[in-house]
């Protein structure tokens, strides 16, 4: 059957930028591959469930295949954990067929509404990194469908230089059609948690450092507060729990509780919620709502590792402008402190805000993470002011010897990108070898000149 292309307009997570695409829904790979050969000469990209903020998986009147009907599981090893999924499946839907059988995915990031491939393509890391590394650390096997029209199979040891430039790559070396993922064996899915308020940034980076025995570490940050409470937050560390312990009535899940609740916040959108007085209330109350010291329970998996999913659409409490994410990775201490100072200084407040270290892999490429301080801010989009304001953080990173994370990215300049990944070339090297008419593009590889024939 022809591919049906349809007109649409996409977005990312962020709701910022939006792009006119004309999109297909294949339902087997044999359909991708069909796709490919009916482009009609347009550029192509692969889009899952649309949780990379800007404009990663967004190509301006090029043609997108979105890939969720790419949903089957095809193969299973229970003495091994190795599970091959096409790229469409979803965190979720693999949580929800292994957790009962005793795994659980090796890394997962803040939320379960990712696909295989889309957590491939950013390489997403979760709070374990510093224990077990990204996403592309437990892959293998993975089915790419190239430039040239073949699939290839590629990982460590078939067509290695394709394979570390499809980790991380953003989607920009192929269409991933499936891969093969070891999964972890847990014992149920309770985690045993331990809650730390800490009252400033020198507290944070010393619970951190006395918390390497916990699998799983992650902090909340109150970037409102300045001074001597710059940086006082909640840090959360934790680990999968044995078979025999019990989740209860933690913090956790009565703030997943609450917000199931709210049920849906598009119904609610408007730019109104979020501002410097509403976040400084929040903060305040969550803060003051974990007692001081070190608390200890035994909350389910949800909560843990995706607060959030608990509300549908939670992106639409920032209103139709939309909202930008600035996440950073940096090796110096002092260039979290700098940068905590210009947002506090600035007014313009982040709603989520949370800090964790990093552990020392790093994949080079695109791939985003790197021994040091990892820091994620959710901005509403001010516009102007807020775009000067994360050019200073840019140029604070850079002074620093870090990066920002590309699958949050919706508008670093190309000037800068290539001093945070000054192995860019190598990785353009291999792509243009596989793809040399620029077949595969998207907005950010526009950008940043990786694609389109840019100098």
């Amino acid at each position: 059957m022809k591919t049906q292309w349809a007109p649409t307009k996409l977005e990312g997570w962020g709701r910022y930028p939006r792009h006119s695409a004309w999109v297909a829904r294949p339902e087997r790979m044999k359909d991708v591959e069909n796709a490919l050969s009916e482009r009609d000469g347009h550029p192509v990209l692969a889009y899952g469930l649309g949780r990379s903020y800007g404009d990663a998986a967004l190509i301006k009147d090029g043609r997108v295949v979105l890939t969720q009907r790419l949903n089957r599981m095809l193969d299973f090893d229970p003495e091994t954990g190795w599970l091959r999924v096409e790229s469409g499946v979803s965190l979720k839907e693999i949580i929800d067929t292994f957790l009962p059988r005793g795994f659980f995915p090796p890394v997962v990031p803040g939320t379960q509404f990712v696909t295989v491939g889309g957590a491939l393509g950013c390489n997403i890391h979760g709070k374990n990194h510093h224990v077990d590394g990204c996403w592309g650390d437990h892959v293998r096997r993975v089915e790419l469908l190239v430039a040239s029209g073949d699939i290839v199979i590629c990982d460590r040891e078939r067509e290695p230089e394709l394979f570390w430039a499809t980790v991380g790559g953003m989607g920009m070396t192929g269409v991933i059609l499936s891969l093969e993922v070891k999964l972890e064996r847990v014992e149920s899915p309770g985690i045993l948690m331990e809650s730390v308020r800490v009252n400033n940034l020198d507290e944070f980076f010393e619970v951190s450092a006395d918390s390497a025995d916990f699998t799983h570490t992650v902090s909340w940050v109150d970037c409102v507060k300045q001074g001597a409470s710059m940086g006082r937050g909640i840090f959360m560390r934790g680990r999968h729990a044995p078979a025999d312990v019990q989740t209860g009535a933690s913090p956790l899940d009565a703030l997943a509780s609450f917000a199931q609740r709210i049920l849906n916040v598009r119904d609610l959108e408007s730019n109104l919620w979020l501002n410097k007085a509403t976040i400084k209330l929040f903060n305040e109350a969550y803060f003051r709502k974990t007692p001081a010291g070190t608390t200890s329970s035994s909350v389910h998996y949800v909560p843990f590792f995706f607060p959030l999913d608990a509300v549908d659409n939670w992106n639409y409490l920032y209103g139709s402008r939309g909202f930008l994410q600035y996440q950073m990775v940096v090796p110096e201490k002092d260039a979290v402190r700098e940068i905590l100072e210009v947002i506090s200084n600035s007014g313009m407040a982040s709603f989520l805000a949370v800090i964790k270290e990093f552990g020392d892999r790093d994949h080079g490429g695109l791939s985003f993470p790197s021994r040091g301080t990892t820091l994620a801010l959710d901005f509403p989009n001010f516009g102007t002011p807020l775009l000067d304001m994360m050019e200073r953080l840019d140029d604070i990173v850079i002074a620093s010897g870090g990066r920002v994370y590309l699958g949050k990215d919706a508008r670093l300049s190309k000037a800068k990108f290539r001093q945070m990944y000054p192995e860019w070339e190598k990785w353009k090297a291999v792509r243009d070898e596989w793809d040399p008419n620029y077949i595969f593009q998207s907005e950010l590889g526009r950008r940043l000149g990786l694609v389109g024939g840019a100098k």
